[in-house]
């Protein structure tokens, strides 16, 4: 019988990541077998984003490079699925793309057993799939840090995100399924869990009596998840992203002194002018997220926090992008992800304002924006020098590990191999804006 072997790429984020390693379980499932020599493989599967056209862009330039591969092997089938497809409604982007076999937004996953067999007969169906995609466990590789993938879509609409129109609308998965998949995870030796969400601090639980009767917390449902996760025995570190800063209540900012909690939270912004603000469709101002940010301080005073924030949006003034500046300032975050507004067709923003600020004018502010973190985070990160932090190791090469502490701060100490999945505590000596160096002890 003959091998057929598989081969994905995935681009953008890390529920991209998380779903193609369902994807990996589909293929599997089909007894194909995994390639990391693309020549090799008898199916291309491209794992799409489109946040930015320069995703876009990398999908057409990929596609244009397969063409070789289909010469030499006529059976190759390239498949893409994803965001790409998932916006491209009237199919205007497929329009572009040749050699394509397969194009289908992510839900339909499921389906790609039927599909793949229809082109090539000898690829077996797979059997007893799950009706939802989110329902297939995930084919991990790194076994010690795992994502989660709790809810998908998003019923936000900010007027410069494409995700509504590629992932559609917030589907929220059953309490019982997550927590069988984290304790599953667990028992494979998985020590950190991050669990995915568009907006993952608004999961509702489709299954609200699969919370224990011990469960603490009353209204909020995420909170709740979380409060189960730290139940879990052989769990070490629980993480989440992206939370949006309007479902920042109390229990959610309480569950961030959970025990097995990671001591960061990225809270994405976006902006530090109100007018702004609405015209992103936010649902927040500036004072709400200032006043967020003083609560979880409050909470929880050592927290390291992270944000997201876009420089030169539609209409931005320099005065308005002066108020982001300040915010940033006040808020003393640890990292931010800047970026500069680049229009998406089919967005809000792409049909109702102009992209009116100029390329150089982005650049600049971005600068200022990177400038400044790169000092302070640098200033911030002096604090640590003296300090144990626990490190959970993912890198070790050439006598040197590394990890990521509690506050998600990268370390650099003296190991080797054996160290490789583990928490190792370790005393800082050293810190610059990026990394801590330290001795393990």
């Amino acid at each position: 019988m003959s091998k057929y072997f598989y081969h994905i790429i995935t681009l953008g984020c890390q529920m991209n990541k998380n779903d193609s390693e369902r994807m990996a379980t589909i293929l599997k499932g089909m007894n194909m077998e995994v390639t990391a020599l693309i020549e090799q493989a008898d199916v291309i599967m491209i794992n799409t984003c489109s946040v930015r056209q320069a995703a876009e862009d990398r999908v057409s330039g990929l596609t244009r490079n397969f063409k070789k591969l289909k010469k030499q092997n006529p059976n190759l089938i390239i498949g893409i699925t994803g965001c790409l497809p998932g916006r491209d409604a009237k199919g205007i982007l497929r329009d572009r793309l040749h050699d394509v076999d397969l194009y289908f937004p992510t839900h339909e996953m499921i389906y790609l057993p039927q599909r793949l067999s229809e082109l090539n007969p000898d690829l077996r169906p797979m059997e007893d799939l799950a009706k939802d995609y989110l329902a297939l466990r995930p084919t991990i590789d790194k076994a010690v840090q795992s994502f989660v993938t709790i809810q998908t879509g998003c019923n936000q609409f900010c007027t410069y995100c494409v995700v509504p129109y590629a992932r559609g609308r917030e589907l929220n998965r059953p309490v019982a399924d997550i927590l069988a998949e984290i304790q599953d995870l667990v028992s494979q030796g998985c020590l950190e869990v991050t669990l995915l969400g568009q907006i993952v601090n608004h999961y509702i639980a489709p299954d609200p009596d699969a919370f224990s009767s011990e469960n603490p917390y009353i209204k909020n449902d995420f909170a709740k998840l979380l409060w189960e996760m730290n139940q879990i025995e052989g769990l070490d570190r629980v993480h989440y992203t992206a939370p949006h800063p309007s479902y920042m209540d109390d229990e959610v900012i309480d569950a961030l002194t959970l025990p097995k909690q990671l001591n960061f939270l990225h809270l994405p912004v976006q902006s530090g002018n109100t007018e702004i603000l609405a015209r992103m469709n936010r649902k927040h101002d500036r004072e709400f997220f200032l006043a967020i940010i003083e609560k979880i301080r409050k909470k929880k005073p050592n927290i390291a926090i992270g944000t997201d924030i876009i420089v030169g949006f539609c209409g931005e003034t320099e005065a308005q992008f002066e108020e982001t500046f300040d915010l940033y300032k006040q808020c003393d975050f640890d990292i931010s992800y800047n970026a500069q507004y680049s229009t998406r067709s089919g967005t809000i923003a792409d049909d109702k304002f102009e992209d009116d600020v100029s390329k150089e004018e982005k650049k600049r502010r971005w600068w200022v924006m990177q400038d400044y973190m790169g000092e302070r985070t640098e200033e911030k990160n002096q604090y640590y020098v003296g300090k144990v932090v626990s490190v959970l190791v993912d890198t070790c090469k050439d006598g040197r590990c590394g990890g990521n502490s509690r506050e998600m701060k990268r370390v650099d100490f003296k190991g080797d191999k054996s160290l490789l999945g583990t928490v190792v505590s370790v005393k800082i000596y050293k810190a610059g804006a990026w990394m801590l160096w330290g001795e393990a002890v």
